[in-house]
């Protein structure tokens, strides 16, 4: 290659016009500013260590000293800087070789963190891998932007290391089916796959139907993205789906409209978001239209914004017949607004389930106005209502709060359901064999034991006394048993015995003490007692969950 020289100068010009990446970035990452000139000069050590020393051509050792910041601002904290900034690089540079794929792939454009997973484990100079270099620079001299090539890199390694001149032959490939050398060089920045086998067959057909539609190559480039993955062939297929749902007439306004139908997500997000329609028996007709109305919105937002909505449906405990009626009849307005939590909502509306789900299939249109960042009002007082308060007032007088109105009035914000359900499930208590008296104390003590089901509280009580052998009486002294799950109660009780039959717990422990102890106490106070506890714990922990 020959030696290469620079002139020794307080300001060494580096022969060229292109303005660097490192004359622009003088500070370090600790905020220190590095004088411009100490950079210029660490820059040129490393030109003339690349080039000369370890003969990487010259235009290619000039973009890494220039396009690796991070590396050389590194390299200068390790360097014992005396007097001449380049003689002490140089000095340290002749003993301590780098690595060079670190200032390589930095000036492709990647970052550290993320060309650090991708540097070889076996190897530190570039002459050791060929058919990487030998890609790179074929690539270079196509037209490709070098700080674009470490996207490719990224996205497709195998681009580089295909054998001498099958990449050359590739790009001509695709120069031979009449695409620009300019077009083809953006596009595998986009989509460097195309480069990995043979010739993509759908990448063409996309591309006939959108020239057909009277898109053009400008307009193809202009919607891509660096950050997306193009699959090809799923774009294909969502423009096939798209004439065989009978838009083929107002394909191209549709695409010009809503470009990201297509290279948003490769279209994968837009074929998900159909099936999720035809499975609630949305007609194709209706999923064209719908498509034709779309909204400014991204796929993945709308399609997740359904997906919202039906979670909430499922919350409130809404009819599935229901479900697939609201979606199917008003695909657009669930798309376009971002709900709020459904604990949110049921609080702000001060309602039930059973008379939100009504008062939905009433007026599905209120929807729109529950959204992230609006203002929910409470839902108008019924009839139903207006009779539930009652029987709520009356549950609550009968239940010892007569005397203290305040009290009455924090009764109505913990007490969740109707007034008839409030005192069915407590009823349920009592016919379980406590004393009516017994029962009203406990749910003073813990009044949210009364915002489960009957079926439920039922379960727990079964529980108790049948499978674990606990006393009902116990639920007098310990009445907040009935909020905790019983995945917590069977997991806590089966630790506890496993731990006394090891004679490593307490005999007398509370009931109460067991579960409510935070995971945190009972690890520490009881689990940790045994060297095999805390295996032990785990494993019963997968059986419950796994039961569950």
């Amino acid at each position: 290659m020959g030696s290469f020289h620079i002139p020794q100068s307080q300001n060494p010009r580096l022969y060229t016009t292109e303005r660097s990446v490192l004359s622009q970035r003088c500070y370090g990452e600790d905020g220190v500013r590095i004088p411009r000139a100490t950079l210029k000069e660490a820059q040129t050590a490393l030109l003339e260590y690349l080039h000369s020393t370890r003969s990487i051509q010259f235009v290619d050792a000039e973009n890494m000293s220039k396009n690796s910041p991070h590396f050389l601002r590194n390299l200068l904290k390790k360097v014992e800087i005396v007097k001449d900034v380049r003689r002490s690089m140089s000095r340290f540079l002749r003993y301590h070789p780098i690595n060079e794929f670190e200032p390589f792939f930095e000036s492709l454009g990647l970052k550290p963190c993320e060309y650090t997973p991708l540097l070889p484990r076996d190897l530190m100079f570039l002459s050791d891998d060929c058919l990487l270099l030998e890609n790179y620079r074929v690539l270079c001299e196509f037209g490709v932007e070098r700080n674009k090539i470490g996207q490719i890199y990224k996205k497709a390694v195998q681009v580089f290391q295909h054998d001498s001149g099958v990449l050359l032959l590739k790009l001509q490939a695709y120069q031979k089916l009449g695409l620009s050398q300019s077009f083809i060089a953006k596009i595998i920045v986009y989509s460097p796959h195309v480069l990995t086998g043979d010739i993509d067959i759908k990448f063409i057909k996309v591309l006939e139907m959108l020239n057909g539609l009277g898109f053009d190559y400008a307009w193809i480039k202009e919607h891509l993205s660096e950050k997306e993955f193009y699959n090809w062939s799923m774009i294909f297929r969502v423009l096939k789906f798209f004439r065989e749902m009978g838009c083929s007439s107002e394909l191209g306004g549709l695409i010009s409209q809503h470009p990201r139908l297509l290279f948003e997500g490769s279209s994968g997000r837009v074929l998900s978001l159909i099936a999720f329609l035809l499975k609630f028996g949305l007609r194709m007709d209706r999923i064209s239209s719908m498509f034709l109305q779309f909204p400014e919105i991204q796929v993945s937002h709308f399609a997740s914004n359904i997906i919202r909505f039906f979670l909430f449906f499922q919350e409130i405990e809404m009819e599935v017949d229901e479900i697939g009626k609201i979606v199917c009849s008003y695909p657009i307005l669930l798309g376009s607004c971002t709900l709020k939590k459904t604990s949110s909502l049921l609080h702000d509306l001060n309602v039930g389930k059973k008379r939100l789900c009504k008062y939905i299939q009433e007026n599905p249109q209120e929807l729109s106005k529950w959204g992230m960042g609006t203002r929910v009002r409470p839902l108008p007082v019924s009839g139903e209502g207006v009779e539930s308060q009652k029987l709520k007032t009356k549950f609550f007088l009968d239940l010892g709060y007569r005397e203290n109105p305040n009290m009455l009035k924090k009764a109505f914000k913990v007490f969740r359901g109707r007034g008839g359900e409030l005192q069915e499930r407590f009823d349920t208590i009592v016919n379980a064999g406590l004393d009516q008296e017994d029962v009203s104390k406990m749910v003073r003590v813990s009044p949210q034991i009364l915002n489960q089901s009957k079926a439920l509280i039922q379960s727990k009580i079964d529980i108790l006394v049948n499978e674990l052998g606990f006393p009902l009486s116990s639920l007098i002294l310990f009445p907040s048993y009935l909020s905790y799950t019983t995945q917590r109660v069977r997991l806590r009780l089966a630790m506890y015995n496993w731990l006394k039959d090891q004679g490593k717990a307490k005999p007398d422990l509370a009931l109460s003490t067991i579960i409510s102890w935070s995971d945190k106490i009972f690890l520490s106070q009881c689990v940790n007692n045994h060297p095999s506890g805390p295996q032990v714990w785990e494993d019963l922990k997968a059986e419950f969950t796994r039961d569950k």
